[in-house]
């Protein structure tokens, strides 16, 4: 008996699973890397600047637009975890999926004058661990997603950080540890400054990490007009139901 070709890509398939077995980044569900139902919650774009009130209180003047298309909670939280913590990057796909749709849909809000996206950078530590800055992946899929609605747009990482990471600290440890830690990299300096610049992170938590990268571009002459994060974080105690709903189409 001959296997043809389809054959033998179900044969390796159902094979590789016996030896690696995949299972849903969000739900734990087998057999998939990412199922539709963990998909459907990421959806269209969100503002979701009113959850971190420090954004306007760490040192960057002015309200800052952050959109986002989920909550970081349950499957979501699961799989952005799993995505940069446990080597699922199977993940990016999807994420970057629901990213550059995202961009398609905010361009007709930014407008058709140039952007430069530009991601949050991570310590020298985390880029080793991952194999690089995870979200430089989805600042290039929200450039691609502006482009296609229309926007000129593109993404740089211009920024360079050094000190801890993030993980378990508080609001004020947060930015305790950012501060002058972020900065524009030498050789990026003439392409940011007069730029009209999107910020993009993971996950909006305490704003932090927004502030400190706004606070380096705007010191190097740029002009931050929002920022995307692909998660954000509820208050505690939150209720469905309690927040205001911010959809694609206010202006940002």
């Amino acid at each position: 008996m001959t296997l043809g070709p389809v054959d033998v890509r179900t044969w390796w398939t159902e094979l590789s699973r016996l030896v690696l077995p995949v299972a849903c980044g969000g739900c734990g569900l087998d057999d998939v890397p990412w199922c539709g139902t963990c998909d459907a919650l990421l959806g269209p774009p969100w503002r979701c600047e009113h959850r971190a009130g420090r954004l306007d209180l760490l040192g960057a003047s002015g309200g800052l637009p952050v959109w986002t298309v989920a909550d970081c909670v349950g499957p979501v939280r699961a799989a952005v975890l799993a995505w940069k913590d446990h080597g699922r990057l199977d993940l990016t796909r999807p994420f970057a999926a629901a990213v550059a749709a995202a961009g398609q849909a905010l361009a007709p809000v930014l407008g058709p004058g140039e952007v430069l996206v530009v991601a949050a950078p991570s310590t020298p530590a985390s880029r080793r661990r991952r194999g690089g800055n995870l979200v430089d992946d989805l600042a290039a899929a929200l450039a691609a997603g502006l482009r296609a609605g229309g926007t000129a747009a593109r993404s740089s990482p211009v920024l360079a950080r050094r000190g801890g990471d993030q993980v378990g600290l508080g609001a004020r440890a947060r930015w305790l540890n950012l501060t002058g830690h972020v900065r524009v990299r030498r050789r990026a300096l003439a392409r940011v400054a007069g730029s009209r610049v999107l910020l993009v992170d993971d996950v909006l938590t305490t704003g932090a990490t927004l502030v400190a990268c706004r606070v380096a571009l705007e010191t190097a002459g740029a002009h931050v007009a929002a920022a995307f994060t692909l998660a954000s974080t509820p208050p505690p105690g939150a209720l469905a139901g309690d927040e205001p709903d911010i959809r694609c189409g206010s202006a940002a």
